[in-house]
């Protein structure tokens, strides 16, 4: 069974679903909580919406303190990996563990998996990420210092503004979308 709760954020309702086995997906803020609602919805039609389990706080409290611009470790979240394919999990585990402000290139996981040219591969696998800002595809740039894509609402758009919060150096450079 998977269940989701909403919360605020310093810029929106955010939100955060789970099974037993851990964290399912996590939702970007919104600018209401009915927006985000019908987002996971979308999304799990079977979820009913309920209270976080305790275990899931320390995530909750992350984002929040994430998109009011402090740095937050979200690497301990239990993640479900029961649905994620054996590539994705590994290039999860990769974008998890780069710390807030810092970026790694679409390349540089690559070769973190063993084969630079994977580098398409691993855009691919962080546009079906389902725990956004948990598991920080937003830190995973283009080479030459570009942004690269996002797939979430918003776009490039939303992963400079993400990253901006996080003060990544790779938010102040003028030419990110060339």
């Amino acid at each position: 069974m998977t269940h989701y709760a909403l919360f605020e954020t310093a810029i929106g309702s955010a939100g955060i679903a789970w099974s037993e086995a851990g964290l399912v997906a996590c939702h970007l803020p919104e600018a209401n909580a009915e927006t985000a609602r019908r987002g996971f919805l979308r999304r799990f039609p079977e979820a009913l919406e309920a209270e976080p389990p305790a275990a899931l706080e320390p995530t909750i409290s992350g984002i929040q303190a994430l998109m009011r611009g402090e740095k937050a470790d979200l690497s301990k979240a239990p993640l479900d990996l029961t649905r994620t394919p054996e590539f994705h999990a590994r290039v999860y585990e990769i974008a998890q563990a780069i710390p807030p402000g810092e970026t790694l290139t679409y390349g540089e996981v690559a070769v973190r998996l063993g084969d630079k040219l994977l580098a398409q591969q691993v855009g691919q696998a962080l546009g079906k990420n389902p725990w956004p800002i948990v598991v920080p595809c937003h830190r995973v740039t283009g080479s030459g210092g570009k942004l690269g894509g996002f797939s979430a609402r918003g776009g490039a758009q939303t992963k400079l503004k993400l990253l901006a919060i996080e003060g990544a150096k790779a938010a102040a450079q003028g030419d990110l979308f060339a």
